[in-house]
């Protein structure tokens, strides 16, 4: 162990053993009598006998003895004081009467007279509080190496260790390609210089959460080989005026040590908001900071060789002066995967799993329209995770299948307990809008539909898109709100009866359906955008929502809205109708299975029943085949349990 190390380790314990030393020596002065006599009762005691101990100190320069003493009447912790002329007279008057009455008398040394016992009695105790405070302080600084350099940067500089290239990052093809830019200019700027051509100054990444904003800009660093500081935005902000400005400058200051280089800002809406903004006024630490920021960027000093890149999920909370041409001068936006790139991501988070022989890559990208790379790593993981629960050596689709449900949805709850009455109401809800989705050709593909409650839902369907489209036709966006209807409509036909069931269902449809109307033109009101977000999110989302129309039209645009939602509600009820022979069968394979898979429905509609059931799957049987089991397994209890109980004593 480090000699320095000791040291540091015992000061604590000499310094807490000091100051218990004082407070016992206070608390005993403390309890401590003394009585000041004067010099005749002094020499009254004396001579009567009453002294039984005496301690003199000559004081030469006051020339006067210090005597204190005890008599014999007083208690322990009781003593006297005087203070007597300094005379060979007085003493031999106390010697003597020491002599004939035997009282204990000691002498001390004038503690004037020596210089070290002066300073230790009057310096020390101010070494010591001193060292104390001093000790104190530098443990704070030490807990804190950074405490007193709040206006340093708290940029990193990334290590080499953790290099990303353009090869970890799949999909972005596009996106790659506006970046290379970049990379070609950092390894030859001559190049570039040659044809006078400027390279940006920042590019701004913006996009959904997860999309690979972060790592796309790693991989620019990594592919340049150049020094790449990173940093939130959030860093920037303090409390104190003017520390995130001190932090800017010297952020650029240490990236011109090192250039080229390239800075990248995450999260830059925490530090680049639009200036002057809001119900309070402008918070005036950031808005300097942002100050130096836009300087810093392009103002009148130079900074050649620095590349910023940022990433926000909120380009429209961004000041206009940031995102002109000088500063950041190209915007690239970073959108979630279409199937080829949900493919591409998934290869490349698949490659440490163990995937079963069935499992292609390709189908669980087609099964995951809408997910981002973070959301497709973390359904690797969680089927991973599954098949490791389960004890399974490969991760087969079942597990799929339910780390997708977690991630849309959640755990399923296999403890809530259904009555028969809410089993048949949901499985009959369910099957209303997996039928509407069998029988129009532009609703979305029935994938799973399940009566295990997931969430705040009772059961609920995966439905996708049958093809990736960059635009919805007026049939497309009917046929979604006749699909979302089916559940509530199944229940009205079947039951006589409606029940809250359909409330996300109806949240959904309401959304297209006044959308339809106010900003896609798509009604008998005409080609005519009504409602656009005014960007104002610092008063709250819908709090500043524009609105170019009259009350009256505010009418008319209900009663459009009506008219779309009782149109696709007629064209739910007479398919349901037609086709109720098709949701008694879907509704009662989801009452003996709980769960069907699109293999599954497209067997069942073809058939008439459910395939053959797999011995060795247990998790695809029916829950009459699994009571079954669990009879012939002794197993107590079996006729009231529910799938996933069956499975769990089953040992699945």
């Amino acid at each position: 162990m480090n000699k320095k190390t000791v040291k540091k380790g015992l000061l604590p314990y000499v310094f807490i053993f000091l100051i218990m030393i004082a407070i016992y020596y206070c608390f005993n002065v403390a309890n401590q009598k003394v009585n000041t006599l004067t010099y005749n009762e002094f020499m009254e005691k004396v001579s009567d006998g009453s002294v039984s101990k005496l301690e003199i100190t000559p004081r030469d320069r006051a020339k006067t003895y210090e005597i204190r003493g005890k008599l014999e009447k007083y208690k322990e912790n009781e003593s006297f004081f005087v203070r007597v002329p300094l005379s060979e007279g007085v003493m031999k008057k106390i010697i003597d009467a020491s002599e004939t009455q035997n009282f204990k008398m000691t002498t001390v040394a004038d503690p004037e007279s020596s210089s070290l016992l002066l300073v230790l009695i009057n310096v020390l105790p101010i070494v010591l509080l001193v060292g104390f405070a001093f000790y104190f302080f530098s443990r704070q600084m030490a807990g804190n190496k950074n405490s007193m350099d709040f206006g340093k940067s708290k940029a990193r500089l990334n290590s080499d260790n953790n290099k990303v290239t353009f090869k970890d990052v799949a999909g972005l093809k596009e996106e790659k390609e506006e970046v290379k830019e970049l990379i070609d200019f950092l390894k030859s700027p001559k190049k570039f210089q040659k044809l006078g051509a400027r390279i940006p100054k920042g590019v701004l990444l913006f996009g959904p959460p997860g999309t690979g904003k972060t790592l796309l800009a790693k991989a620019v660093a990594g592919e340049a080989n150049v020094p790449f500081y990173f940093i939130s935005g959030s860093d920037f902000v303090e409390l104190f005026v003017g520390v995130g400005a001190s932090r800017v400058r010297d952020m650029f200051q240490q990236a011109k040590r090192n250039a080229p280089c390239l800075i990248f800002i995450d999260e830059i809406d925490a530090v680049g908001r639009q200036r002057g903004t809001g119900l309070g006024g402008g918070h005036d630490e950031r808005e300097q900071t942002l100050n130096q920021l836009l300087t810093e960027m392009d103002g009148f000093g130079a900074n050649e060789g620095i590349i910023i890149i940022a990433a926000t999920n909120r380009p429209d909370v961004l000041d206009p002066a940031l995102l002109r041409p000088g500063r950041f001068d190209r915007q690239v936006t970073v959108n979630l995967p279409d199937v080829r790139g949900r493919e591409e991501i998934l290869a490349v988070h698949a490659k440490n799993k163990i995937l079963a022989d069935g499992i292609t890559l390709h189908n669980l990208a087609k099964r995951t329209p809408g997910f981002s790379g973070a959301d497709l790593e973390n359904l690797l993981n969680e089927a991973a995770l599954l098949a490791v629960r389960r004890n399974k050596e490969k991760i087969t689709m079942s597990e799929v299948d339910e780390a997708t449900d977690r991630v849309l949805m959640g755990p399923a709850k296999t403890s809530h307990k259904y009555s028969e009455n809410d089993r048949k109401l949901v499985a009959y809800h369910e099957a209303g809008h997996a039928v509407i989705g069998l029988k129009l050709d532009n609703a979305n593909d029935v994938q799973k539909v399940t009566i295990i409650p997931r969430g705040s839902a009772g059961g609920y369907n995966m439905m996708v898109p049958s093809e990736e489209k960059l635009c919805s036709t007026k049939t497309d966006l009917l046929e979604q709100i006749t699909g979302l209807l089916g559940g509530r409509t199944a229940e009205e036909i079947i039951f006589g009866e409606i029940t809250t069931g359909a409330h996300n269902d109806f949240e959904k449809a309401t959304k297209i359906a006044r959308a339809m109307v106010t900003e896609y033109g798509m009604s008998d009101l005409g080609p005519l955008q009504f409602e656009q977000q005014a960007g104002s999110v610092f008063l709250g989302r819908d709090y500043n929502k524009s609105q170019h129309f009259s009350n009256e039209v505010a009418n008319e645009i209900d009663m459009e809205m009506r008219k779309i939602i009782n149109d696709c509600h007629k064209s739910a009820t007479e398919i349901i109708k037609k086709n109720k022979e098709l949701l008694k069968l879907i509704a009662d394979a989801l009452l003996e299975y709980e769960t069907l898979t699109k293999e599954q429905i497209d067997y069942l509609v073809k058939n008439g029943k459910m395939p053959d059931e797999d011995e060795d799957n247990l998790e695809a049987m029916s829950v009459t085949k699994l009571r079954e089991l669990a009879k012939e397994k002794g197993i107590k209890n079996y006729s009231k349990m529910s799938k996933a109980e069956l499975l769990r004593e089953l040992d699945v």
